[in-house]
């Protein structure tokens, strides 16, 4: 039976970089990464609202540095900086660290696999068609540029008593491909009969270009 990988977790070290940048020994390796689960978890549930998208955290010694990529970064930083400042008490409290934040404009957040999710959940929670909603932003992706998209529900969609999958694939997704730059991104829908579950692929094009082979030398003419 096949198994499904996360295709960053499959692209680590070769076309993404690692979201967790430190070292630590046994004594604190498992505290550190339950921290960073505290932080991520609490950052994405108290700033929803900006469209965070992705978040990197660095350890330099004692201190903390967490980098935010979002499609509204100015609900986050606020009125010269207040708002950023305060996040970084509220995390540097919740860790008891000193915790640094740099907020960074997400580019086209439109085609951001983890955006294009938690819209897709966020429609479904109003009652929205499921596959409308989906057929819906796939449209919009591929119009933007994208390559390729991919996206699953699971659930009980439209209230149905038994829960089941929706699946929409539009244009490529090559996902064993490692040049491919495949972004992916995960979003749950919370209703009143359960919550579903929305998965996004999106194909953006290759990193970088497959190396074209060097013609042979034409053989030396004979006299």
């Amino acid at each position: 039976m096949g198994q499904k990988v996360n295709p960053i977790a499959f692209r680590m070290g070769v076309t993404e970089g690692w979201r967790s940048r430190w070292y630590a020994g046994k004594k604190n390796y498992g505290d550190w990464l339950v921290e960073d689960h505290k932080i991520r978890k609490f950052v994405r549930k108290e700033y929803a609202f900006a469209g965070i998208a992705r978040i990197d955290i660095e350890r330099i010694g004692e201190k903390i540095r967490i980098s935010l990529w979002a499609a509204r970064p100015g609900l986050i930083i606020g009125k010269r900086g207040a708002k950023v400042d305060k996040m970084s008490e509220d995390v540097g409290g919740l860790v008891g660290r000193t915790v640094e934040v740099d907020v960074k404009e997400l580019e086209t957040p439109e085609l951001n696999s983890v955006i294009v999710a938690e819209a897709i959940a966020e429609q479904l929670q109003k009652r929205s068609p499921y596959r409308r909603t989906m057929r819906r932003y796939a449209e919009m992706v591929m119009d933007l540029g994208a390559k390729g998209i991919k996206m699953l529900a699971k659930g009980r969609l439209g209230g149905a008593e038994i829960a089941r999958q929706e699946r929409l694939v539009l244009g490529r997704i090559p996902l064993n491909t490692l040049r491919a730059d495949i972004d992916y991104g995960t979003a749950t829908a919370i209703l009143s009969k359960g919550t579903i579950g929305v998965k996004v692929w999106v194909y953006k094009g290759e990193k970088f270009e497959e190396k074209k082979k060097k013609p042979a030398p034409a053989p030396a003419a004979q006299p």
